[in-house]
């Protein structure tokens, strides 16, 4: 809630106004208590909008059937004018969150909840379908999530931005990502009931999965994937799939009733039903709708909804701010200050916690806009709300973009980071005091050198003729898939944020960032083992020359870094060959007292811990963090046990327990590595678009220019960079740390300068 103005009316139509809970293209919406005390959410439409006749009109029409309609999960129009020179219209106040913020805050929503969720939302359609009108605008931000139900909101009344946009043939009216093909194609005539519940379906896949099912982002890539392929529903959970399939379908005719919906979600053994030729009718109702308990969210959610109960029931006397009141201005930190700023995502609360929530442990309390109205959603959100606008609420919306391997070779890494990355962004989501919103838009490029360039097509809005792309660009962990995609995000001046490679494939891109150390500096954590924890005068590098580049440069490294104070000797194995017992006794023939394993092959690490103990070495081994796979630990047996492992990564469940929980709350296991790395190049990107004012419309050429101007402090390391301009990493034992194989996992040792 925000206080009045000093343009705002003490009063409408005998409604004392108490606060601000909106505003948009289109009106404000304010809290009001009505003559008689109740409290409602007034909306009202601008003058200019209501100048139009044709807008007049189909305001006061549509205000009408809103009047005669019923159901349980309808907010009720309390009253109206659709006559005053600014339009107004009050229905009943639900102080619930929205289902975006439920969802963004906190995650995909349990299956039952989900069930009750659509169920809830179907009865509301089936309704609305009675009685002649289709919404055109079931979206999250739509949704209401009360104590006894979910609540569906805006029929329609401010979809648009003006009337021409409304009646024009060739408009496309309704959110996308939300919205139908035929509406998408912009085919007026063949909207109808039938096009909710492609919504709905569109809704339920959202609450099931936390993922949006054709994308976020540039409005022209949306449609056309809602339009020409299949909805993403890799994460919707089996019990649900075929009924949000069925929903989702093509054609308006194959898709059920809303009423066939709620009975289904009701009742999963009933077959799932085609939509009949004819207007929904009373005979799609299901025969009755039991009564929903509290008891149907997620713990959290309710103490949200049981927070803004009681804040709806204390409303403060109502106060204003002056018109030219500037904005709080958000602190900086200063460059030496490495201290995230107010919209990086701080570390995720307890979920144990079990304190009285207060206004800083719950969603987003101030956007209690998107909860009671979407006044300048639909059509306005369309037509400004790129990657970079406003939609679902007042807050500007800036989307970052995740490009992986999320289903192939390196698909845990990938997918341990979208999970990191996603966790990022529902906290910032959650917190009070954002000036903007962020949202993740995830593209799978299995690191195929095609499907990369693809993705980042599809990123940066190449080709779709807007120029709209995403803010940043984290991920692209393949060499193969950056070499790939770099070039397309350098043209577009995207800045790519690198989580687990260090680029070192391209000539640096003047918009990369790398947020881990380079490859060959791994030499460092081991090196400095060998020099202060197990101080050694000899050691041996087994230089497997499979590994390519990555090997050779491990060696060389290694060889220079330390050439003062111990000798080294280097034995190659050929790619082709698997002999290593030939380089292990050589090993000992040098009287080497530690030994190095270069290459990146855990089968041909387990190859060489075994000669090693054949050959009778007991010193210490070393290798790199790709060996560091359960494949290792098999196939090497006893031999592998006491190994260390030099990684540019940290131990995820240790950087916070806060974190370590919230993952496991949110995806029922612990994090995996990379995890918190990408949790904070998230938390490097907000912190970026925050000191360039946070508003819609920044551009990526300048997210990529400021990303280096200060350290920032992060869950799993401090980020400084190079002052010479060269905008790298800082080098330095900072970065590296130190695991050991011990049973069946690798122990984490800790920081390489700290261990000892």
């Amino acid at each position: 809630m925000r206080p009045l103005t000093a343009d705002d009316p003490e009063g409408i139509g005998g409604h004392r106004l108490l606060a601000r809970l909106g505003a948009g293209g289109m009106g404000v919406v304010y809290l009001a208590r009505t003559p008689g005390g109740a409290l409602v959410a007034l909306k009202t439409i601008r003058a200019e909008h209501a100048a139009d006749p044709a807008f007049r009109a189909r305001f006061r029409r549509e205000v009408t059937a809103m009047r005669h309609l019923s159901g349980h999960r309808l907010v009720p129009v309390v009253a109206a004018d659709v006559d005053a020179r600014e339009p107004w219209l009050a229905t009943e106040f639900v102080p619930g969150p929205a289902l975006v913020e439920a969802v963004d805050g906190f995650g995909a929503l349990p299956v039952a909840t989900v069930r009750t969720l659509g169920a809830g939302l179907a009865d509301a359609l089936t309704a609305v379908h009675e009685a002649g009108l289709v919404h055109r605008d079931v979206k999250p931000a739509n949704v209401l999530l009360a104590l006894d139900g979910p609540r569906l909101i805006d029929f329609g009344i401010a979809h648009a931005a003006g009337a021409t946009a409304l009646t024009a043939p060739d408009a496309v009216v309704g959110t996308p990502g939300f919205l139908a093909p035929e509406q998408a194609r912009a085919r007026a005539g063949e909207v109808g009931p039938a096009s909710d519940v492609f919504s709905l379906g569109c809704v339920l896949a959202y609450a099931a999965s936390g993922r949006r099912p054709f994308g976020a982002g540039n409005a022209a890539g949306v449609l056309f994937r809602t339009v020409h392929e299949d909805p993403d529903l890799a994460d919707v959970p089996q019990e649900l799939l075929a009924l949000i399939s069925a929903c989702l379908a093509k054609e308006p005719d194959e898709r059920p009733t809303a009423g066939k919906v709620a009975a289904m979600l009701r009742d999963p053994r009933l077959p799932i039903a085609r939509r009949p030729s004819r207007r929904a009718t009373t005979e799609d109702r299901p025969p009755s709708a039991p009564e929903t308990s509290e008891a149907w969210l997620p713990p959290a959610i309710l103490r949200v909804v049981a927070e803004r109960s009681a804040r709806a029931l204390d409303v403060p006397t109502p106060r204003r701010t002056p018109r030219d009141t500037p904005p709080r201005t958000p602190h900086q930190s200063t460059d030496d200050d490495p201290s995230p700023s107010p919209s990086a995502p701080r570390p995720p609360s307890d979920p144990q916690d079990t304190r009285p929530p207060t206004r800083r442990r719950v969603l987003l309390l101030g956007s209690a806009a998107a909860s009671v109205v979407a006044v300048g959603g639909g059509i306005t959100a369309y037509l400004t709300a790129g990657r970079g606008g406003t939609a679902d609420g007042a807050l500007p919306v800036h989307t970052l973009g995740f490009q992986a391997d999320l289903s192939r070779a390196d698909k845990a890494i990938g997918i341990a980071q979208e999970r990191g990355a996603r966790l990022a962004v529902e906290r910032h989501n959650a917190r009070e005091d954002i000036t903007f919103r962020l949202a993740l838009e995830t593209v799978d490029d299995q690191g195929d050198p095609s499907r990369a360039k693809e993705a980042a097509r599809r990123l940066t809005g190449s080709g779709t003729g807007t120029g709209a792309g995403v803010s940043a660009v984290l991920g692209l962990g393949t060499p193969a898939a950056f070499l790939a995609a770099a070039p397309i995000h350098q043209d577009a001046r995207t800045a790519m944020v690198l989580i687990s490679s260090d680029g070192a494939e391209l000539a640096r891109p003047t918009t990369l960032c790398v947020t881990r150390a380079p490859e060959s500096f791994l030499a460092l954590p081991l090196a400095s083992y060998l020099s202060s924890v197990r101080p050694v005068d000899r050691a041996a590098v087994i230089d497997d020359r499979a590994a390519g580049r990555t090997g050779s440069d491990l060696t060389n490294r290694f060889s220079q870094m330390l050439r003062h104070e111990f000798t080294t000797s280097v034995h190659p194995v050929a790619a082709g060959s698997d002999d290593f017992a030939r380089p292990a006794r050589a090993a000992l023939a040098a009287k080497a007292q530690a030994v190095v394993f270069s290459g990146t092959s855990p089968e041909r690490a387990a190859r060489c811990a075994r000669a090693l103990a054949d050959a009778g070495f007991t010193g210490p081994r070393l290798g790199t963090w790709h060996v560091m796979r359960p494949t290792f630990l098999q196939q090497a047996g006893t031999a592998g046990q006491d190994w260390l492992f030099g990684t540019p990564f940290t131990d995820p469940g240790s950087v916070s327990r806060a974190f370590g929980a919230a993952h496991r709350a949110r995806y029922g296991t612990a994090p995996g590595r990379w995890s918190p790395e990408a949790y904070d190049a998230v938390g490097l990107v907000a912190r970026t678009l925050e000191r360039l004012g946070g508003a819609a419309g920044i551009e990526p050429g300048a997210v990529a220019g400021r990303l280096f101007d200060a350290p920032y402090r992060g869950l799993a390391k401090t980020l400084r960079f190079t002052a010479d301009g060269t905008k790298t990493l800082e080098q330095g034992p900072p970065y590296y740390f130190l695991f050991q194989a011990k049973g069946k996992a690798f122990r984490f040792l800790g920081r390489s300068d700290q261990v000892g």
